[in-house]
């Protein structure tokens, strides 16, 4: 499936940006300019059943397929966000960017605890904006309104196709191209011991201190400080 993308910049880099699971392009309305600022050309997708690309059957593979047909292949730099660092990580064979940036990926889904699945995910498509702004007390309030415009425009059925997932271990065996596994603090995906293992397995791990899951909107400059020596 062709996915709609969104591009800031016309520099001569190209860097890539894989967004999480309920979000679109959007949520990367600081990162992308930011980037651009930087001499790139920064190219977002909006996943199938987010924002405004097709629907359809859901899976990780279908997310995977989707991003490699639809993104260039050698860019200088891909950035994947939590179900964007999952899909990043089965199509970064096939994209070939020459770093690779995972954040906060969702690898080891089991972590989000008991009662916190797939179910619960779709259920929030209704969340009203408080209860955005209490589980988020840091967000700007620009990025509460895009996540109740992404939420609106959302397939609540792309969160129940991870079922299957929980309990997986889906942490890449090693990196397919230089990596950085950029992580929240805590991390309710990467454990410390996972993180261990990504360490031994050749990933740079680095923590924004503080931050949670969506780093680049909960501490925007850690973010970036965080991806120093890759961008």
């Amino acid at each position: 499936m062709q996915l709609h993308t969104h591009t800031w910049g016309e520099g001569d880099r190209i860097a890539l940006l894989i967004h999480g699971i309920m979000a679109d392009h959007r949520t990367w309305r600081r990162v992308g300019p930011a980037l651009a600022d930087r001499g790139y050309r920064v190219i977002a997708v909006d996943l199938r059943g987010h924002g405004a690309s097709g629907r359809g059957e859901y899976s990780p593979e279908a997310f995977a397929d989707d991003v490699a047909e639809t993104l260039p292949t050698g860019a200088e730099l891909a950035i994947g966000h939590s179900l964007g660092g999952l899909t990043l990580a089965k199509a970064v064979d096939r994209l070939k960017p020459q770093r690779a940036v995972f954040s906060d990926p969702a690898w080891h889904l089991a972590e989000l605890g008991e009662g916190f699945g797939p179910e619960m995910f779709a259920q929030f498509k209704s969340a009203p904006k408080e209860q955005i702004q209490a589980m988020n007390p840091r967000w700007e309030e620009a990025d509460v309104d895009i996540e109740l415009a992404t939420l609106a425009v959302w397939d609540e059925a792309t969160a129940l196709s991870l079922a299957p997932l929980m309990g997986a271990d889906l942490l890449p065996a090693a990196p397919v191209v230089p990596s950085l596994v950029q992580l929240a603090d805590p991390s309710f995906l990467i454990s410390p011991e996972r993180a261990a293992v990504l360490r031994e397995r050749g990933f740079e791990v680095r923590s924004v201190t503080g931050a949670g899951h969506t780093i680049h909107r909960d501490d925007f400059d850690g973010f970036m400080a965080s991806l120093e020596g890759w961008i």
